[in-house]
């Protein structure tokens, strides 16, 4: 098994509705807002920002990560709109990678993730080389199960710690 050079170059991509790029500190102001949003956090593990110095941290965090974090920007406007990113990026057989993911509430329900994940997940298999892709949605959280399921990835029937964890291999991942 080859794993790509460390650090590694995250492409940018685009769909039809958006542009998606890594994060830099340029985009500290629009994380800030997306961030402090109680109804974003509400169930990630982190809570409401309260300073543009905490949104830079977490900027500089995924920056200087293995991972990363990349800006969902809307096309229309160029505004950011939400965040999706790699985590926990397992180098052991079999190579895994966590995916996180979220988006302003004004922009729910209008399939904007179904569009988003898509490329990059091609690249985690393809780019990165990983065997298999998870995703922890906590369990109250049904627009991020059902668009984890809606994508093909199967559920392990236990949870733990109030979180479901979803999972889909190479090749089983079918490009929607």
């Amino acid at each position: 098994m080859s794993y790509p050079e460390l650090p590694v170059k995250y492409p940018h991509f685009e769909t039809p509705r958006l542009i998606i790029k890594e994060l830099t500190l340029e985009d500290t102001e629009a994380v800030f807002g997306l961030f402090s949003d109680p109804d974003v956090v509400e169930l990630m593990d982190i809570k409401p920002l309260q300073s543009l110095a905490e949104a830079e941290e977490i900027i500089k965090f995924h920056i200087n990560d293995i991972g990363t974090r990349w800006g969902l920007f809307h096309k229309q406007d160029e505004k950011l709109i939400g965040t999706y990113g790699y985590h926990c990026w397992n180098l052991n057989e079999p190579t895994s990678i966590e995916i996180g993911y979220d988006l302003a509430k004004a922009y729910w329900g209008q399939g904007l993730m179904t569009e988003a994940i898509p490329p990059v997940i091609d690249f985690g298999f393809d780019g990165l080389s990983v065997s298999k892709i998870e995703a922890t949605p906590h369990r109250n959280n049904q627009r991020s199960i059902e668009l984890l399921e809606r994508l093909g990835f199967d559920r392990e029937k236990e949870l733990r710690d109030d979180h479901y964890y979803y999972f889909v291999m190479k090749d089983r991942w079918e490009r929607k």
